[in-house]
């Protein structure tokens, strides 16, 4: 299991891009979600988020998503480099 002990983020708000950006906390994964095609694709986003956290194991996080138009392979990268500054540290 990976757990989140630091705020983190990935990505940028440019086009074709999504800002990914969480911190630690006790309540599951809570995802918000801002996206310019947030009607036709935010479904998607959102299944697409969560994939990422449960192949990386990680049961418990605050995410913040802004979008701008990125596709599936964008949305995993910076998901899973946020996952990846934002976890502890392996000893």
């Amino acid at each position: 299991m990976t757990k989140i002990v630091r705020r983190a983020y990935a990505g940028t708000i440019e086009s074709s891009d999504v800002y990914v950006e969480l911190e630690p906390c006790d309540c599951g994964i809570d995802i918000q979600i801002e996206s310019v095609v947030m009607k036709q694709f935010g479904d998607a986003i959102r299944s697409v988020v969560f994939e990422m956290f449960e192949q990386l194991e990680v049961e418990s996080a605050k995410v913040k998503i802004v979008d701008r138009g990125a596709l599936d392979c964008v949305i995993r990268a910076r998901v899973e480099a946020a996952i990846k500054r934002g976890e502890a540290e392996q000893i």
